[in-house]
């Protein structure tokens, strides 16, 4: 068996030999792209083949910027394109590919990968975790009414918003512009440039390349899949925000939500509420939205919404335990030591992590450690999303003191939950 680059040529050869692991069959040409594969690299894919030149397994990486708490964006390693095929499983072949990868991301200098995982059994043996969280939140029309915010000033209008205490900042204030609705097609740069203004804002996100939208590569808003697309343009016309959907025909008039897109709570509220406003439609199914999102609490019915599809989204491994603990912002003041095994490549560390002012240091240490854990579970906790103490709970990292996890969680909580929403 043997790991080898792949080069433009075998384009065509790695996208039949991937399918075929995932027992996908081929779909035909579309001018200009518009496949999900479309935006692959092929300098950073790689094959497994046989001694006689059969390709038998695939693994690629985008690159992208993740943001990180306190808007911190570093170069990551999106790993897509995982697979083996069926007559070649159960040999050794996936974990060569993986281990071959994680050696050329860290000879390229990045200190973290991510990747969405297609079976949560897979991929923690190669040190991934689950580190951010999405679920879909259903809405029946007839109980789709959002309640009169209760933080209002006295000259606040009741109904639309304004007023002395209005503003986004403070989550109470009505957006001011206006929505128009535009096809999909229409509108590609102004969905690119607010998607990218988002993403630098919020943990978790990763950037869409322009490569991305150029080609039509991925899910819709980006493939060319028909959508229409509710653009909310402030009082000076600048788009900041859009919400990317589709009705069902048929009896159940269900209109589908990809993804509600912007930096502004007030603008989310306003697109929510032109969505959930929407005549025809018997009800609002949103895809991704936050497990923390004020959206459910918005509603004057609590349980008019239902939340449906519950679970992990973005897998986090980290390549080089200091380097990413220094690249993220922190939030609290302390110090801990961490005593990571990484089983999968057969390192173990320990590290004293300080924090001071939002920075970190984090240096070798033969000090007794606060917590053990695997490098799967730092990447679960890196980013904020899972609560150290959860995992202590569970069983999988060990606290050496009474207070360990509970320093862990202040350390690593983040103002904001991390999230992401791009398919890969």
């Amino acid at each position: 068996m043997e790991i080898r680059h792949t080069t433009d040529q075998d384009f065509d050869v790695f996208v039949d030999t991937m399918l075929a692991a995932f027992g996908f069959y081929p779909e035909p040409p579309v001018d200009g792209g518009g496949h999900w594969w479309s935006a692959l690299e092929m300098d950073r894919c790689l094959f497994a083949v046989t001694e006689d030149g059969q390709p038998v397994g695939t693994a690629g990486a985008y690159s992208f910027e993740l943001t990180l708490p306190g808007e911190t964006l570093v170069p990551v390693s999106g790993v897509t394109a995982v697979g083996v095929l069926p007559s070649h499983r159960r040999r050794g072949t996936l974990s060569a590919l993986m281990r071959h990868q994680l050696a050329e991301l860290r000879a390229r200098g990045e200190f973290l990968s991510v990747l969405l995982a297609s079976e949560a059994l897979i991929y923690r043996r190669f040190g991934y975790g689950p580190a951010t969280y999405t679920a879909g939140l259903t809405v029946p029309r007839h109980r789709a009414a959002l309640a009169v915010p209760r933080a209002r000033g006295g000259n606040d209008d009741p109904l639309t918003g304004t007023g002395a205490g209005s503003g986004a900042a403070s989550g109470t204030g009505a957006a001011s512009g206006s929505v128009k609705v535009v096809r999909s097609g229409e509108c590609a740069e102004v969905l690119e440039e607010v998607y990218d203004r988002y993403r630098r804002s919020q943990p978790g996100a990763l950037s869409r390349p322009h490569r991305w939208w150029s080609l039509r590569a991925g899910q819709p808003p980006i493939s060319p899949t028909p959508r229409y697309v509710a653009v909310h343009r402030d009082a000076d016309g600048v788009p900041d925000g859009y919400a990317s959907y589709t009705i069902e025909p048929g009896a159940s008039r269900t209109m589908k939500v990809d993804e509600i897109i912007t930096a502004d709570d007030a603008v989310h509220t306003a697109l929510a509420r032109f969505l959930l406003e929407h005549d025809l439609v018997n009800q609002v199914s949103f895809k991704h939205v936050p497990t923390d999102h004020p959206l459910r609490w918005q509603l004057e019915d609590f349980r008019g919404g239902e939340v449906t599809g519950a679970g992990d989204w973005l897998w986090v491994r980290l390549l080089d335990v200091p380097g990413a603990l220094t690249a993220r912002g922190w939030f609290a003041d302390g110090e801990i030591v961490l005593d990571v095994e990484d089983r999968f490549l057969g390192e173990h560390g320990r590290h004293l992590l300080t924090v001071r002012g939002g920075k970190a240091d984090c240096v070798p240490t033969d000090r007794e450690p606060d917590l053990s854990l695997d490098v799967s579970d730092l990447g679960s906790v890196y980013l904020g999303g899972t609560a150290p103490s959860t995992l202590v709970r569970a069983g999988h990292i060990r606290a050496h003191h009474p207070g360990a996890a509970a320093l862990a969680d202040t350390l690593f909580r983040t103002e904001r939950s991390p999230h992401c929403l791009h398919w890969f």
